[in-house]
């Protein structure tokens, strides 16, 4: 059994009529022993179908809290946000979503993890293990089908929940500072796995991410968002050629964007600085 995760042409072609992603004046308050907080603060944008779109920005201005929300875990929030034209209330099966951390079940197996979410949607036994095994080797896993978590370097365990994401065929995949934990060298690894995948599955991505490096190196588009509360500073489009890989890094072309994106997060840091020293 081959997954078929990209869409048909008809399908596709319907999808371009209307964003993937659409999220408008979106804000979220939170309480706190000090008052409220304003966590994000009327954030909008779309993400077309099949677009990979990252969304930076430094620690606590609001940029998971945002994908969050997009994947139905985020409630209340003011402003509306619609996947595939329909309004976010809760987790839907046809959105993955990717954490910083596997969190893989520990008692079961990679091939079990991964066609869990296929089984909880009512396919059977054999047609779930088909699903996790085309999956499996699409991650280059396939040697360790029968592994369990603890076996695994935190590298193949981020490839099995991205996988695990995957199973159920989402249109739309949502990653979380997913190589955040990684060293320096299986993070390179990992950002070129995940762009040959992006090549197979033709998902719609939202990639959240604190290192510019790896926003330019993933995307069609970068977002970069302020100190809290967390804004839209500047919406930057990578026109890199595809297919990419992290071997990008050392093109003029690319020092120039990440030059563009540095000065944009200096300024905002210094403003961020010079506000909370005057506070």
């Amino acid at each position: 059994m081959k997954l078929a995760l990209a869409s048909s042409p008809a399908s596709v072609e319907s999808a371009r009529k209307q964003p993937a992603i659409q999220v408008s004046n979106l804000s979220i308050v939170f309480d706190t022993k000090r008052g409220q907080m304003i966590a994000v603060d009327r954030v909008s944008f779309d993400v077309a179908p099949g677009e990979f779109v990252c969304i930076a920005g430094p620690s606590g201005c609001g940029k998971s809290t945002v994908l969050n929300t997009i994947a139905g875990l985020e409630v209340p929030f003011e402003g509306e946000i619609l996947v595939e034209g329909a309004p976010v209330y809760s987790p839907r099966p046809d959105v993955g979503m990717v954490f910083q951390q596997p969190h893989l079940f520990p008692w079961k197996s990679v091939r079990s993890n991964i066609a869990h979410g296929p089984r909880m949607l009512g396919k059977s036994k054999t047609e779930a293990y088909a699903i996790a095994d085309d999956l499996i080797a699409m991650v280059g896993l396939k040697r360790f089908a029968d592994a369990y978590p603890n076996t695994l370097s935190g590298g193949m365990q981020q490839r099995v929940a991205i996988a695990r994401a995957l199973a159920n065929q989402p249109r739309v995949l949502l990653m979380d500072e997913p190589f955040g934990a990684l060293d320096a060298q299986t993070r390179a690894v990992m950002q070129d796995n995940l762009l040959a995948l992006r090549d197979r599955i033709k998902a719609t991505i939202v990639f959240v991410t604190h290192d510019i490096d790896e926003a330019i190196v993933l995307a069609d588009r970068v977002l970069i968002m302020s100190a809290g509360p967390g804004r839209i500073l500047r919406e930057v489009a990578v026109k890199l050629p595809r297919p990419r890989s992290s071997s990008v890094m050392v093109e003029p072309a690319y020092l120039s964007l990440k030059k563009d994106c540095l000065d944009v997060i200096r300024a905002e840091g210094l403003r961020a600085f010079n506000q909370s020293d005057a506070d």
